[in-house]
């Protein structure tokens, strides 16, 4: 794709636009602000069609005409120019003075080499599957259950992987995303000084446990995740990487049985099916696990304020495909405390994952 990068024009004056055009200051009205809420599929569907189209990608260091990223991503340039407005309303992209467009903090998040991209998250959230389970939202609220069935005759995983391999595609980036992301803080925050081993279960494809391994270089540790997707863990943990020698792979369900024996488990954004898979992977720990071993787990919380927004729209779509819900910090608590763990600290990882460090009492 061809990057638009036009000649230096005022940076200055354009970044100081920049922020004026899409700060309003003046107090909306109810009225107009719930027209703005319902018409919320508008700016999902935008960003998800600047993702695509690669626009973000387009956009170099300084500003450029609807028509030169028109040009670039192969669009129509009065279209692009429209839903560009109507991103940059949202801070998503910017306007100058002179009808250019520039980056913002948040339209560079869809760019793909990105340290901090949400590029295929925002795709995720906006599958073709989302636009038919969103409408039906008070069929789950009413019946407490996922319309996943209802709406394709099968479960969701089963959907994703035998009818919609471009959307379980972007499922498994937007989740390797996510979790090479927040990996670097789980790192950060845990001091595991006194543990020889770790174990990371349900961990994908292991970047919690691929971090904590080179930060800790003494450590063996153990991933353990269903078959599928053990086969594709991180590339360090397989054979031939680097830290392969200090690693076992171990393919199975953690809602059936944790057959692995650590210092240290961590479980992260897992415990969140049904409230009966929940209970068995909470118990299948403290039952495989010696007293005194430390239990870790990692979720989002519905009521952490700072990302309330986004944690309690992600409990309703949980809602909507697997029937599962987001934990509030209480409930976590007390389905760890029914497993038989004593919780200790509860610390926040970074500004949207909480952990909750437990032990198993002896």
């Amino acid at each position: 794709m061809t990057t638009v990068s036009t000649t230096p024009s005022n940076a200055t004056t354009a970044t100081a636009t920049a922020t004026a055009s899409t700060t309003i200051l003046t107090t909306t009205p109810p009225s107009m602000r719930l027209r703005e809420l319902v018409f919320g599929a508008a700016c999902a569907a935008a960003v998800r069609a600047a993702a695509r189209l690669g626009v973000a990608d387009a956009l170099g260091e300084t500003p450029a005409t609807a028509e030169e990223l028109a040009s670039a991503v192969q669009a129509d340039p009065r279209s692009l120019r429209r839903m560009l407005r109507a991103l940059s309303c949202y801070g998503i992209f910017t306007e100058t003075d002179d009808g250019a467009f520039a980056h913002t903090e948040m339209s560079r998040m869809l760019r793909e080499d990105d340290p901090h991209s949400l590029k295929y998250i925002s795709l995720w959230c906006t599958e073709p599957w989302t636009w038919d389970a969103w409408p039906v939202l008070d069929e789950a609220v009413r019946s407490g259950k996922s319309v996943f069935d209802s709406l394709y005759g099968k479960g969701f995983f089963d959907y994703l992987h035998e009818d919609a391999h471009e959307s379980a595609h972007v499922f498994n980036r937007a989740m390797t995303t996510s979790s090479m992301q927040s990996a670097r803080d789980v790192a950060e925050l845990l001091d595991l000084t006194g543990a020889a081993t770790v174990a990371d279960i349900g961990g994908g494809q292991g970047h919690v446990l691929a971090s904590l391994l080179e930060k800790h270089p003494d450590i063996r540790g153990t991933l353990l995740d269903l078959p599928r997707v053990v086969a594709h863990a991180d590339p360090r943990l397989r054979d031939g990487g680097a830290l392969a020698d200090r690693v076992r792979i171990v393919p199975g369900d953690c809602r059936e049985s944790i057959p692995v024996e650590a210092d240290v488990y961590i479980i992260k954004n897992i415990l969140e099916w049904d409230d009966d898979s929940t209970r068995r992977t909470l118990r299948n720990v403290v039952s495989a696990a010696r007293s005194g071993a430390r239990v870790v787990v990692i979720e989002n919380l519905v009521d952490d304020t700072p990302s309330m927004k986004f944690t309690t729209s992600m409990d309703l779509l949980l809602l909507l495909n697997v029937g599962g819900a987001k934990h509030t910090k209480e409930s976590m608590l007390s389905r760890m405390a029914d497993a038989g763990l004593a919780v200790g600290d509860v610390r926040p990882v970074n500004s949207y994952l909480h952990a909750f460090d437990s032990v198993v009492p002896g």
